[in-house]
């Protein structure tokens, strides 16, 4: 979910950068590139930090910039498909709910929130299973699966569809007292005498 990568780039740094200490410049600028990005093989990029191995300049003609191949750490958070994770769900539709992992949310439709029947309750702003009466609304802390991942160009776009139907899924509640299922009532059998 999360990883931490080396990664090395070349900084574009602008003149009105210079005098400035090279270090702090570096970081300001790879943060500017990087943060609140998505990157198809990386994922969300959190963060930049640890910028280090900073070459020096080059300056080409023509251009007032000096360019720097610097070696930096990013954070990001990066999902796959199967993977189980842990979220708080975030808002409530009528087709299904959104959990939040980390920077994204993740939809779980309706038809994966559990095996049971269950209904949207407007008066409670709740989803309803029938058999147990058992609720989830927002700000439960639910455990779900990851179904797909579709990365997009940016974070707005990319879908993460998720599941809560497998057993050991779902509300925390409902993992640590699971259904049982009801014992069913014996009926007399009358047979008829001959």
């Amino acid at each position: 979910m999360y990883y931490i990568y080396t990664i090395k780039d070349t900084i574009n740094v602008p003149p009105s950068y210079f005098g400035e200490d090279i270090k702090k410049a570096a970081e300001e600028l790879l943060r500017t590139k990087y943060e609140r990005t998505l990157d198809k093989d990386l994922g969300v990029i959190l963060s930049v930090f640890d910028v280090r191995e900073i070459g020096n300049g080059t300056i080409l003609p023509g251009d007032p910039s000096v360019y720097h191949t610097v070696t930096c750490s990013i954070l990001s958070f990066n999902l796959e498909v199967e993977e189980v994770v842990i979220g708080e769900v975030s808002e409530l539709a009528d087709f299904g709910c959104f959990v939040r992992l980390g920077p994204i949310d993740g939809l779980v439709h309706l038809s994966q929130i559990t095996n049971d029947y269950i209904n949207y309750d407007r008066k409670i702003s709740a989803f309803v299973l029938r058999a147990s009466g058992r609720s989830l609304k927002k700000g439960d802390v639910v455990y779900a699966k990851v179904s797909t991942v579709s990365l997009k160009s940016n974070i707005k776009d990319t879908k993460i569809a998720l599941t809560m139907r497998p057993e050991g899924l779902g509300k925390m509640e409902w993992i640590k007292e699971p259904i049982r299922p009801k014992a069913r009532e014996r009926q007399p059998h009358n047979k008829k005498r001959k």
